[in-house]
């Protein structure tokens, strides 16, 4: 009997972690991300460094602590003690979005802190969620008292106000141009791990576009595709980005597909002439 042994790559274990159709660890599969910069980082690391911020914070919650006291602690331990931050001298550098770096340096962006916070948070007992709040991802807490949105930055709890006050520069974006607008609490729904995963990705996506980094580029992809194997947009996108580096079979799966699949998009008419370029 012959047994094929396969080694596992960043993105296969990525599979192996996001491929349950239901729930799957939201903190271990966004920690992978960063192995596509650091193919040897130890993931389970990683998750013990934020194990072993845990056991510090449960030495001071009282177990008798109802859900506000509980909340008061994790954020007085998390944004005073540990100094959780975004990191504002410099907001779109990639490793914002990498865990690892994120645990060490105590800086990012929302969405990579909240995964953070979040797992503190649930580990606590708290019914804490993430929200992908346009421009800026939030949590919330649901308490007896009710509902507490924070940005995930700060621990600052947002009034209605203050939400409908980010919320509105975003409306004609979400063309909700109609008299009466969409209700705030239909952009406070909870955001599922895939959904969260697929934001961080898109951050990258936009800054390694940005850069014109072709490899790391459809490294996120790849991830992004993985996650949503539907998500058409993507593969379109990662075969221009095969066209910039010459791999030109590649791009022609990719767009091929693409077209293939969406015959009335918008951009197929281009994306045809791209694919016909190829064939020269």
């Amino acid at each position: 009997m012959k047994f094929s042994i396969q080694a596992v790559t960043p993105l296969s274990y990525f599979k192996s972690l996001v491929g349950a159709e239901g729930h799957f660890p939201l903190l271990e599969a966004a920690a992978s991300i960063a192995q596509d910069e650091e193919p040897q980082l130890d993931i389970q690391d990683v998750l013990a460094t934020c194990d072993a911020l845990l056991v510090r914070l449960k030495r001071r919650v009282k177990s008798e602590a109802d859900p506000m006291r509980k909340l008061s602690v994790l954020n007085q331990f998390f944004y005073t003690d540990l100094g959780f931050s975004g990191n504002a001298n410099n907001f779109y550098a990639p490793e914002n979005s990498y865990v690892n770096e994120v645990l060490q340096s105590r800086r990012g962006i929302p969405i990579s802190i909240a995964v953070i916070w979040l797992e503190l948070a649930q580990a606590l007992g708290l019914k804490a969620e993430g929200v992908s709040f346009p421009g800026h991802f939030l949590v919330k807490v649901t308490l007896p008292e009710g509902l507490v949105v924070l940005d995930p930055l700060t621990g600052e709890s947002l009034g209605l106000d203050n939400l409908a006050e980010r919320l509105a520069p975003f409306r004609p974006i979400l063309g909700d141009s109609s008299d009466i607008d969409t209700p705030l609490g239909l952009f406070l729904q909870p955001a599922q791990p895939r959904e969260i995963l697929s934001r961080m990705l898109r951050n990258l996506k936009e800054i390694f576009s940005s850069q014109e980094d072709w490899p790391r580029l459809i490294g996120v992809l790849d991830r992004l595709i993985v996650l949503n194997p539907l998500a058409l947009d993507e593969k379109r996108d990662r075969g221009l980005a095969f066209i910039e580096l010459g791999q030109v079979q590649e791009a022609r799966d990719d767009l091929l597909q693409y077209v293939m699949a969406r015959p009335d998009a918008s951009d197929v008419a281009e994306i045809q002439k791209r694919l016909a370029s190829l064939q020269n």
